[in-house]
């Protein structure tokens, strides 16, 4: 599967087969949430809060892969990210695309 964020592969014809998306929503737990007040406290990077969207970002694809696939695509193009809090401690990554099959 090709994942790119341009409108077009190069050398490639496609057929558009239509909007797909993938979510998630993560937390935290207390412990690294304490942790990361301290940080707030003294500046620089909140390295718990990093992992964690990095790896929400991942599950986002994933699940934008797999709808992608259900419909027999060969591509995502014009891949997009988007986030936000949804409760305090916890935040929704959304990724979206255009699924797409080569002819």
């Amino acid at each position: 599967m090709i994942i790119v964020n341009t409108p077009t592969i190069e050398g490639k014809a496609v057929q558009t087969l239509g909007l797909v998306t993938g979510n998630t929503v993560q937390s935290k737990n207390a412990f690294k949430d304490i942790g990361a007040g301290f940080r707030n406290l003294v500046g620089g990077e909140v390295v718990s809060y990093t992992k964690m969207l990095g790896e929400a970002r991942d599950e986002a694809v994933n699940r934008m892969v797999k709808q992608a696939q259900s419909m027999g695509a060969d591509a995502v193009v014009n891949v997009r990210f988007s986030s936000a809090s949804v409760i305090e401690g916890a935040a929704e990554i959304l990724a979206w695309g255009t699924a797409v099959k080569f002819i």
